[in-house]
């Protein structure tokens, strides 16, 4: 079946289909959040992205074969409320940006830097660190050799424009700079865009509003 990033919470998980990596996203918790488990073909090795809610549900989807890791993109409570419980039945090290680590309450193993390199299996993922949202937000980009990037934006970027920032014009505009120059200015228009929140876009689909962006504030 296509993968659409459609998904409900819920609902059936949707899985999108790399040559070297499997991406399964499902819908979780009262704030309709994503989480992604990506797992490497070649090894089998497993990585989860924001263990956001419903422990039950992502250990189901993790299954016998545990979790090398999970990445927290940022420090906000809806991101990790099943943090410590998918820790604690897996195992599995954790990440998150160094500017954000103190805010989550599950210690982190490994504090995450602009443009560390987080592997799951032989495959890499190229970490960005985006203030604005959160001042230690991070989006992960894997770059497929076999076709176009992919970008694990968090809570940074949407369909529709960029991550919340209260208001707060030095914030909007710290945001709007990071995410234009690590993602829209080095990535091409095919870059499939997986968000915190509800469904995936494209760079190529939210590039032409980047003015409308700017203008508006939000």
């Amino acid at each position: 079946m296509t993968y659409s990033g459609q998904v409900t919470v819920g609902g059936p998980a949707d899985v999108h289909e790399l040559k070297d990596l499997m991406i399964t996203k499902i819908a979780v918790g009262p704030m309709d959040n994503n989480t992604y488990l990506l797992r490497c073909r070649a090894t089998d090795e497993q990585l989860l992205i924001d263990a956001a809610n419903d422990a039950g549900t992502l250990l189901g989807m993790i299954g016998d074969d545990g979790i090398a890791s999970v990445v927290t993109t940022h420090q906000h409570g809806d991101h990790w409320q099943a943090l410590a419980e998918v820790v604690a039945a897996t195992g599995a090290r954790t990440h998150a940006g160094r500017d954000d680590a103190e805010g989550i309450p599950v210690p982190t193993d490994v504090l995450v830097d602009d443009g560390d390199i987080i592997r799951v299996g032989r495959v890499e993922l190229t970490a960005r660190h985006l203030v604005g949202h959160t001042p230690g937000s991070i989006a992960l980009v894997y770059d497929d050799p076999h076709g176009h990037p992919h970008v694990f934006t968090g809570d940074c970027l949407f369909p529709g424009g960029v991550g919340n920032t209260r208001k707060d014009p030095e914030a909007f505009a710290r945001l709007i700079h990071d995410v234009e120059t690590k993602i829209f200015d080095v990535l091409p228009d095919e870059t499939w865009v997986y968000p915190g929140h509800g469904n995936d876009t494209t760079l190529g689909a939210e590039r032409p509003h980047l003015p409308e962006w700017h203008a508006r504030g939000w």
